[in-house]
């Protein structure tokens, strides 16, 4: 058992919520309050069960319990699951900055209360984060995630515990030595496939890496560096900053979840402009990806 300090302001039950909207997802599962994740570290598959400390209070929980089910780790491969999870929950940031901008916006205040202690769910792995995002380009997020799990079941790899599989993302090595056919054969377009295997080809040369773009100084040069790749526009850029590269002022300005939550936390009777946007997010300067989370949330009420 291993355990991990949170901040005050986390809330492990509206990260699950998150994790938990689709049945279609097959990267982890959920059961009576843990989340279940198998990770490869060092070589080694591992399967966690994350679980809160404090069960009795799991809604605002200091600490994380860590149970390795499967697999076992040493010294630094418990260094680096800490490090994995620190990603995945945002647990570094001081979210007091945002809950005081927050505070100041009629949009932003009742979903701030509403959600306290919910974080950025990410996805530390670049080549996840990065196809995951094309391949829900111009899709329903239901047929994305289903996309998401041929993908996965086909090419990735699995872990069996108990008579349940527990499946890994496909890695980028993998997926550089595919061909189209074999991902249009999932129902990805032709350019999906093109641009999928093309950030696996370039992440495989060295071309492309995490670390680089997290050397970058601004994000404007961070955001530009991902929109050379190709398949990668600006919404893709900014999911990509806001998910993986945990830069909390990233904007996907365009998403369509973020138009509806705006209409609907508005009471409007058509979904705003851009222009529309951009004015109302002037006074969330330094946190719009924390918003835009925030306004993504308010749209899966009726199902939590």
């Amino acid at each position: 058992m291993m355990e991990i300090a949170v901040p005050d302001c986390f809330s492990f039950d509206e990260c699950l919520r998150f994790l938990g909207r689709s049945d279609q997802e097959v990267l982890h599962r959920i059961e009576n309050g843990s989340l279940y994740k198998a990770l490869k570290v060092r070589g080694e598959v591992l399967l966690l069960k994350i679980s809160c400390g404090q069960p009795e209070n799991r809604r605002m929980s200091h600490q994380l319990q860590i149970e390795c089910l499967a697999g076992t780790p040493t010294a630094d491969m418990l260094t680096d699951i800490k490090v994995y999870l620190a990603q995945l929950f945002d647990l570094n940031r001081d979210l007091r900055g945002f809950y005081k901008t927050a505070e100041q916006d009629d949009v932003l205040r009742p979903l701030a209360m509403r959600y306290r202690g919910l974080r950025i769910v990410g996805i530390p792995d670049l080549f996840e984060a990065l196809t995951w995002a094309i391949i829900g380009q111009q899709i329903t997020l239901s047929f994305a995630y289903t996309m998401k799990k041929r993908f996965t079941e086909q090419f990735g790899e699995k872990l069996t515990f108990a008579d349940k599989r527990y499946w890994l993302y496909p890695t980028f090595q993998t997926v550089a030595s595919l061909q189209v056919d074999d991902l249009r054969e999932l129902q990805f377009t032709t350019r999906k496939a093109e641009y999928v295997i093309g950030v696996a080809k370039a992440m495989a040369t060295g071309e492309l890496k995490k670390e680089k773009l997290l050397d970058m100084r601004e994000s404007q040069q961070m955001h530009q560096a991902l929109t050379a790749i190709r398949g990668v526009g600006a919404w893709t850029a900014d999911y990509v900053m806001m998910k993986c590269l945990q830069q909390k002022s990233a904007f996907p300005i365009a998403d369509v979840g973020l138009h509806n939550a705006l209409k609907i936390q508005l009471g409007l009777k058509e979904k705003p402009s851009q222009a529309q946007i951009r004015q109302m997010a002037v006074k969330w300067e330094g946190w719009e990806a924390y918003a835009t989370f925030y306004l993504w949330r308010s749209l899966y009420d009726d199902f939590t």
